[in-house]
């Protein structure tokens, strides 16, 4: 496959003489020819805002278009694998265009008339989508069908290590937009260089920023100045208790982990057994592909997945094979398809305990089921607070426990987190590609980001038959027990 250069990246956009050595200049003649796009843009009609959205979900799913972009991605990133990112590039496409197409976002949106109200949906603006080099097509696509559903431009600011595939994806999207008779201005790359400070320039000028990936990037995003929507780091734990279909959750652990290999925000990245069944669990895990690394093992692989405080690229998001090979572990490992490293104690940063964007799953073991909560709540305390976790059991009260107990946004019961997160057709959840976490992460929504979060709502409000209660209907119960 023959790659698009660096210079190519954006060449039929260039910028004028003026704008080219000024980042403010660049981006403010890019947003504008967002707004003039919004301008031109039927986003009044809710039939033709969604014939847009079906054109950018077309742009990605159509099969070779996926195929293609999934190769480029990995060559371009070398992190995943082409079969996974066909997968997510089909699957939370088609999930969302589903979503979306079944809401209204523009003109009336609903009518309530025994409250007196109209709701009218209106565009945010010009939203900047910021996104991760994990997924440099899925979620590009992703946020601009989102953002373009609620009648808005969006402007795609590519991860430098995902630019190129993110460069084609935007060509894509414009190509299906034309063809469909809208404004291909609607969605736009960031102007060149890709650099913090571009992407800076652009959370600066936009309406709207919705950052996925860095949480550097979230952080400046916060204080842009900008309206901002983040989300968090994932770091999922799962809990496995003693009344779990051990053999169902090794095999849905099993492909969750190892989808794109662990590129996910949502693969699991730890599970805690409890005792009563911790070896028929680390049984049911081997059988579903995983390895049983020995104490040696374990401090070889600790010892390489992190170098100077940061995780070594050489292993993370690679193939088992792979891994194995640059862990040293024994060549019988090579064809297992992820690696468990059973720990005492959860560590800080850096250890086994902190995401690992690998095929790394650590494993912890419980006394009973408080502990296992304990260490649930202290895995998310070394990173992941907000985001996610889980739990195998045929004990919904224990589920129970764990959501009323767990400062997460998403508690999944009986699950394949990779796939259950980011919505599915047999789970309630919104498809999205950016998971929200609450102000436990920092974040300023606490569910998946949907098309809800790019619309801005007018209600129109008449009059209703009063509805003003008496003082003793409202104070009584105080009286009762305090006295006036």
């Amino acid at each position: 496959m023959t790659l698009l250069s660096a210079g190519a990246i954006n060449s039929d956009r260039k910028a004028d003489s003026d704008t080219a050595d000024n980042p403010k200049a660049k981006v403010a003649a890019i947003v504008a020819r967002a707004h003039a796009a919004m301008e031109a843009y039927e986003n009044t009609d809710q039939e033709r805002v969604d014939d847009a959205v079906r054109a950018l979900a077309w742009s990605i799913y159509k099969p070779e278009n996926a195929k293609m972009l999934a190769e480029l991605a990995v060559e371009d990133t070398g992190l995943g694998n082409v079969e996974s990112k066909i997968i997510k590039n089909t699957r939370k496409t088609f999930g969302t265009l589903r979503d979306l197409i079944r809401a209204k976002t523009v003109g009336v949106i609903s009518e309530e008339p025994e409250r007196g109200l109209v709701k009218y949906g209106k565009p945010v603006g010009v939203v900047a989508a910021v996104c991760p080099s994990t997924n440099p097509a899925a979620t590009p696509v992703n946020k601009a069908m989102m953002a373009v559903k609620g009648g808005n431009a969006v402007i795609i600011a590519p991860s430098p290590a995902g630019a190129i595939t993110t460069a084609k994806t935007v060509d894509m999207m414009r190509a299906e937009l034309k063809k469909a008779g809208h404004p291909e201005d609607l969605v736009q790359l960031m102007p060149t260089p890709v650099s913090k400070e571009m992407t800076q320039e652009l959370m600066n000028q936009v309406n709207l920023a919705v950052v996925t990936g860095s949480q550097n990037n979230v952080k400046r995003a916060m204080q842009s100045g900008t309206v901002a929507i983040g989300v968090g780091a994932g770091n999922v734990p799962v809990i496995i208790d003693s009344t779990a279909d051990l053999d169902d959750a090794a095999v849905k652990i099993c492909a969750s982990k190892i989808f794109d290999n662990s590129t996910s925000c949502s693969s699991e990245n730890a599970i805690v057994i409890l005792d009563d069944v911790y070896e028929d669990a680390i049984a049911a895990l081997e059988r579903a592909g995983g390895w049983r690394c020995s104490a040696e093992e374990c401090q070889s692989v600790g010892d390489t997945l992190w170098v100077n405080g940061k995780l070594n690229r050489a292993v993370i998001a690679k193939d088992a094979d792979v891994f194995a090979k640059v862990m040293k572990l024994p060549e019988d490992a090579q064809s297992s398809k992820f690696f468990m490293v059973e720990q005492q104690s959860v560590g800080g940063k850096h250890s086994f305990a902190d995401e690992k964007l690998s095929l790394v799953l650590t494993v912890y073991r419980a006394k009973d089921f408080a502990e296992a909560k304990k260490i649930v709540h202290d895995i998310l305390d070394v990173t992941g607070k907000g985001h996610s976790a889980g739990i195998h059991t045929k004990n919904l009260e224990h589920a129970r426990e764990l959501a009323a107990e767990t400062d997460v946004v998403r508690i999944l019961v009986n699950q394949a987190h990779t796939f259950g997160n980011g919505g599915s057709f047999d789970n309630c959840l919104p498809f999205t590609l950016s998971m929200g976490g609450g102000t436990w992460a920092g974040n300023t929504i606490s569910e998946n980001l949907n098309y809800r979060h790019f619309i801005n709502i007018t209600h129109l409000v008449t009059t209703i038959p009063k509805d003003q209660p008496s003082e003793e209907e409202l104070f009584g119960p105080y009286w009762s027990k305090y006295g006036k």
